[in-house]
């Protein structure tokens, strides 16, 4: 019986990537040509509308497509590196920030009224209200049960 200790788990992940991409082709590198980099997106349902906030902080309006469809939102873009210091002595000695271009698709759990989107792009944060149809709203049904045979039903949005 042969006892192998793994001493960095690290290494064996990446030699098993490596192995896995030697079989079927480098497969990240065609993910990483469409999108280098994916903003931090926030989806919060407030019962009559979603709200969806997307940190974009040095992308530019102008460098910026949105587009809502009923079920989904889509927002593409690209961030660009910022110019290389003009002094000769000075250089970048750590930039952990992303550039190049990002693409999110989000699917919206309920149907949206695309054409009443209200959107805010203020100090790199999109924020989108996104209002729900109103067949998907939330609705209260109060029922009357008086004793008639009948009952009466109120329906009302929550």
């Amino acid at each position: 019986m042969i006892i192998r200790r793994y001493l960095d788990p690290i290494t064996e992940i990446n030699a098993i990537r490596r192995q896995i991409n030697d079989v079927f082709g480098d497969l990240t590198t065609e993910t990483l040509a469409k999108a280098d980099w994916a903003p931090a997106i926030r989806l919060v349902d407030r019962g009559h509308e979603f709200v969806l906030t997307a940190h974009l902080v040095g992308v530019t309006a102008a460098d910026l497509d949105v587009q809502v469809s009923t079920d989904g939102v889509s927002i593409a873009g690209t961030r660009n590196a910022p110019a290389a210091p003009a002094e000769a002595d000075a250089k970048v000695l750590y930039d952990d920030t992303r550039y190049g271009s990002f693409q999110r698709m989000v699917n919206l759990p309920d149907a949206v009224q695309n054409d009443q989107v209200v959107a805010d792009f203020n100090h790199g944060v999109l924020t989108m209200t996104l209002p729900k149809v109103v067949e998907a709203r939330n609705k209260v049904v109060k029922i009357s049960l008086g004793g008639n045979e009948t009952p009466a039903i109120e329906a009302g949005e929550a």
